[in-house]
C-alpha cells in the first residue's frame, strides 16, 4: 500500500464486479496543518478558496467496541475545511486528482462543525472541473440532504428529503453510481429513490462545503470498477495480430501537460511518465526512430479526425537484416493508421 496523504490499495473483490478496486483516503498525521497532496483546491462561485487542512481530531471507531474497556474515540487525522467566509454563493471544493470513476460505491463520514449562514458538507462526483459535476450534500441548518447536478456552473433543481442532522455528530454518507443510476443513503437511510441521469458518465471525486461552513471528513473509501480506456482496447487488438511487436504504448498528456502512458502491452507501465520524445510527437507530430538490441523503436503521432496529433504511439519491433529507418517507419505506419481508423477524438481514445 502506498501512503502519502492518502493510501491506495487494490483489492480483488466482488462489491461492484469481480476485480473491483478500492481507494481509501488515509490522511497523514505528519502533514497536519497542510492541504493534502493529491488534491486540487477549487471554488465555484464567489469569494476566496477554501482552507483545506489535515487536523487531528477525536473520532469514534468504525467498528463496534469489542469490550467496555476499548476506547470510545481515537485521535486520528481528518480533512477539515476551515474557512468561514460568509459569502452565500461560495462553494469550496477539494478535488482528488488521481483516478477518474465511472461505476463506484463511496462511503465517507463527515461532521458539521460550525457556520452561521450555512452548515453543510458534501461530496462531488463524476466531476470534470469546478463547474461540472454531481453533488450530494447534507445541511445541518436546513436538516436535509439534497442532490444537484451542476452544468457550466448552473445548478439543477434539488432532489432529496428532510433528514435530522446535528452539528458536532459524525454521520455516514454513502453514494453509489452504476451506469446512469445514482443512489444515496445517510446513516443507512435512503435519501431518495434511485435516480436516472445521463449528464455525466465519469469523472473525479472530491469534497465540498458552502459559504461559512466548517466541516470535517474522514474514513473515505471508494470501491470501483477500474476504467479501461479505448486506447487499451486498441493496444490489445494490435498485439494480438502483430507478433513481431515487442512493445506498444499510447501516450497522452496529463493535466500538467506532461506525457504519460495511457495504454500499454505491459499493464504495470500504465501511468508511467513519458519523455521529451513523446512530448514532441504529441505537440508537433514529429516521428522518431531509434535502434536497441536488435529492435527498432518508433514513436509516431496518433491523429484525430482533423489531422491534429492527440497522442503518441511508441513501438518496439524486431528488426531484420538490412532494415533501414525508412523500412521501420514504413512497417509502423499501417499499425498507427489502423488505430486511427477506429478513433476520431481524444475523448474517445481516453474514455
Amino acid at each position: 500500500m502506498r501512503k502519502v496523504s492518502y493510501a491506495i490499495s487494490l483489492l480483488v473483490a466482488g462489491l461492484l464486479t469481480a476485480g473491483a478496486a478500492e481507494i481509501k483516503f488515509e490522511f497523514d498525521a505528519a502533514l497536519a496543518g497542510r492541504t493534502p497532496p493529491g488534491f486540487t483546491n477549487l471554488l465555484l462561485g464567489e469569494g476566496p478558496l477554501g482552507d483545506w487542512q489535515i487536523l487531528m481530531e477525536e473520532v469514534a471507531p468504525l467498528l463496534p467496541r469489542l469490550s467496555e474497556k476499548a476506547p470510545v474515540v481515537t485521535r486520528k487525522p481528518v480533512l477539515a475545511q476551515l474557512s468561514s467566509v460568509a459569502t452565500d454563493e461560495r462553494f469550496p471544493i477539494l478535488l482528488h486528482t488521481g483516478e477518474t470513476f465511472r461505476d463506484f460505491q463511496l462511503t465517507t463520514r463527515f461532521k458539521l462543525v460550525s457556520g452561521k449562514m450555512e452548515q453543510m458538507a458534501g461530496i462531488v462526483f463524476r466531476a470534470t472541473d469546478e463547474k461540472n459535476f454531481y453533488i450530494i450534500r447534507a445541511s445541518g441548518l436546513g436538516r436535509n440532504v439534497r442532490f444537484y447536478k451542476v452544468v457550466n456552473g448552473v445548478r439543477s433543481e434539488p432532489i432529496g428529503r428532510e433528514m435530522p442532522l446535528v452539528a458536532g455528530d459524525w454521520n455516514e454518507l454513502r453514494i453509489e453510481c452504476q451506469a446512469n443510476q445514482i443512489r444515496c443513503a445517510l446513516n443507512g437511510q435512503d435519501v431518495f429513490p434511485p435516480l436516472i441521469d445521463n449528464t455525466f458518465t465519469s469523472g473525479r471525486i472530491g469534497y465540498w462545503t458552502k459559504s461559512d461552513s466548517v466541516s470535517y471528513f474522514t474514513d473515505t473509501r471508494i470501491t470501483y470498477k477500474p476504467r479501461v480506456p479505448f486506447a487499451q482496447t486498441l493496444v490489445n487488438e494490435v498485439m494480438a495480430k502483430q507478433t513481431r511487436l515487442r512493445g506498444l504504448r499510447v501516450y497522452t498528456l496529463d493535466e500538467t501537460g506532461a506525457p504519460k502512458v495511457l495504454a500499454s502491452k505491459v499493464a504495470e507501465e500504465v501511468g508511467n511518465a513519458g519523455g521529451k520524445t513523446e512530448l514532441n510527437t504529441i505537440n508537433t507530430g514529429t516521428v522518431f526512430h531509434g535502434k536497441v538490441d536488435g529492435a527498432a523503436r518508433i514513436v509516431m503521432p496518433l491523429r484525430d479526425r482533423n489531422g491534429e496529433p492527440m497522442a503518441a504511439v511508441w513501438m518496439e519491433m524486431e528488426s531484420f537484416k538490412g532494415q533501414t529507418e525508412q523500412n521501420a517507419v514504413g512497417r509502423a505506419l499501417p499499425i498507427v493508421k489502423g488505430m486511427q481508423a477506429k478513433v476520431q477524438t481524444l475523448a474517445e481514445l481516453t474514455d
